[in-house]
């Protein structure tokens, strides 16, 4: 020790007490990356952060509170991160659904409202920028996509019935049937009337806008004859029309097939 200075060992319970060797920071990086930047309390004390050292994180901005008992890592947000942590914060029943799992799925665009969550099981209080669905979803139909649990394509179309205008539903359901989304094909009519059955393209859908508007008979669309799937049918009239759109006849194979199923 130099003569003249204070002894400096009265420091050392200071610098133990806000020692962080017992923190897991790459648990906590990981969980971050692997939750489009949300992580819990509960996962933040797993990886040995107390309620103090989470409070300070807050406080200098390491952390930012989303939820109760949710938080955000670092200044950054994904496209993805209100959604997920509306997810963690409703707890391990709740999965992402409606007008987000649509957005999720690419069959709607992004939704800018509340994030809808519905419910395995139990219940979840209703919090600021979460809705949450009472009604229960059953275990099949709840899966995960790009990491997040959510509903399946065919429980997120039938979610989104009620809730999307007519034309707005036909385009989501024929968008999932393009991305060959698993349970979407076909989907199921999700109205009483024999033309809204799944069309296959955009182009059908204006067909049956024409033949609506001329007041013509309403065919059955993507129907079996024959062994074969045709677009339009008026079985009345012993008619088949094929409507070539370009989603599912862009290859030579698929073409190609077309005419043959035509002759």
């Amino acid at each position: 020790m130099v003569h003249g200075m204070e002894p400096t060992t009265s420091r050392v319970p200071a610098l133990r007490a806000v020692s962080v060797t017992s923190v897991d920071e790459r648990t906590i990086i990981a969980l971050a990356a692997q939750q489009e930047c949300a992580v819990t309390t509960r996962q933040l004390a797993a990886a040995g952060l107390t309620r103090d050292a989470i409070a300070y994180r807050v406080a200098t901005g390491t952390l930012r509170r989303k939820y109760r008992g949710v938080y955000l890592l670092g200044p950054l947000d994904t496209p993805l991160t209100s959604a997920v942590a509306a997810v963690l914060a409703c707890g391990d029943a709740a999965v992402l659904s409606h007008h987000n799992a649509a957005a999720l799925y690419a069959i709607r665009p992004p939704y800018e409202g509340d994030v809808h969550i519905s419910l395995t099981r139990g219940q979840c209080r209703q919090r600021a920028g979460i809705k949450v669905h009472r009604g229960h979803v059953a275990p099949d139909e709840t899966t995960r996509h790009q990491g997040i649990r959510t509903t399946t394509p065919a429980r997120t179309l039938h979610d989104l019935t009620p809730h999307l205008p007519r034309r707005d539903l036909e385009r989501a359901i024929e968008q999932a049937e393009v991305l060959r989304l698993p349970g979407c094909t076909p989907y199921p009519a999700p109205f009483p009337t024999p033309e809204s059955r799944l069309t296959r393209s955009e182009a059908e859908r204006k067909v049956l806008e024409l033949i609506r508007a001329a007041r013509l008979p309403i065919p059955r669309t993507n129907t079996r004859l024959h062994g074969y799937e045709v677009d339009l049918l008026w079985p009345d009239q012993r008619l088949v029309v094929e409507v070539d759109g370009y989603a599912f006849h862009s290859h030579r194979a698929a073409f190609e097939r077309d005419r043959r199923r035509d002759a």
